[in-house]
């Protein structure tokens, strides 16, 4: 399945240098696995986590879920180490963490050319910076790039600003970033809720996510891979409207109209092309459910 195909919802980061959680997350329900080795690891851990990361590309067992590897930053001491060891193993998508323009993609790719053994993969890109948010079209529409991941921790504080219940003062960079990746045909991806426990908190701001455009939200338990996947799924409800938008579209059509109209709402061509995405992301939803 490519990657603008399959659902994004639920997209949990695992540490790589926790082989335990690894091994869990192959049967958690999540849509996609980022196996970080930049954050969520140590510094005296690293060269573990990327002896544990590529060992599990190569175990397999992920079944439909997309995996993604988050390397270290470019600028560190570990990131060049990183894609020498990645090369060959068959990594799904490369997530590069820190990037604040496209030169910042082209020069990954260098190293991807350089060290060989990616030619099948994807790069994706974290915004996290107000320089990012600045360039976000521009990394957007870098060559090889994929998809966007919101890093919304990072980038309040290097903003300054309180993230706060309803994240308004991270709204423009939002909305900026999904923007641009809507611009260039780009998966994104919405930052972490940092309270896992807090069921109540992670619900709402998922809706809010799904309003503002987003795929699916970026998780740092699995205890939140269900909330994630009930709110960026489409309801029955949903599924319901959309095919009587086009039954009446196209019924409309058969007798030389151009739009229209279901329960007092008009629709168009526009309204059409929605209710076939959401079909086919429920359509989506339901295979990789099945195969679970």
């Amino acid at each position: 399945m490519s990657d603008l195909a399959r659902p994004w919802r639920s997209v949990l980061y695992v540490p790589g240098s926790n082989p335990r959680a690894i091994e869990k997350v192959r049967s958690t329900p999540c849509d996609a696995v980022i196996l970080d080795l930049e954050d969520a690891v140590a510094p005296a851990q690293k060269e573990a986590a990327r002896t544990a990361v590529v060992a599990a590309l190569a175990g397999g067992g992920f079944g439909m879920c997309g995996v993604l590897v988050r390397i270290n930053d470019l600028g560190s001491p570990w990131g060049a180490n990183d894609i020498a060891a990645l090369s060959g193993s068959g990594v799904n998508s490369l997530l590069l963490p820190k990037v604040n323009g496209a030169d910042d993609i082209a020069r990954l790719d260098g190293l991807l050319h350089r060290d060989g053994g990616f030619s099948d993969s994807a790069v994706w890109a974290m915004v996290e910076t107000p320089r990012a948010i600045v360039r976000a079209h521009e990394i957007a529409a870098a060559p090889k790039v994929a998809g966007l991941v919101m890093g919304t921790n990072d980038l309040a504080k290097d903003l300054r600003c309180d993230l706060g219940q309803d994240r308004a003062a991270l709204m423009h960079a939002l909305q900026t970033a999904v923007v641009a990746a809507r611009a260039e045909g780009r998966i994104i991806i919405d930052g972490v809720y940092n309270a896992f426990r807090d069921e109540d908190g992670l619900r709402a701001e998922c809706a809010q996510g799904r309003a503002f455009g987003f795929d699916g939200k970026s998780l740092i338990h699995p205890a939140q891979v269900a909330i994630a996947n009930t709110v960026f799924a489409p309801s029955h409800e949903d599924v319901d409207l959309a095919h009587r938008q086009i039954y009446a579209y196209e019924e409309a059509q058969k007798t030389g109209q151009g739009v229209a109209v279901l329960e007092g709402r008009i629709v168009e061509n526009l309204h059409v092309d929605q209710a076939r995405r959401l079909i086919g992301l429920a359509t989506a939803i339901a295979e990789r459910e099945a195969a679970q």
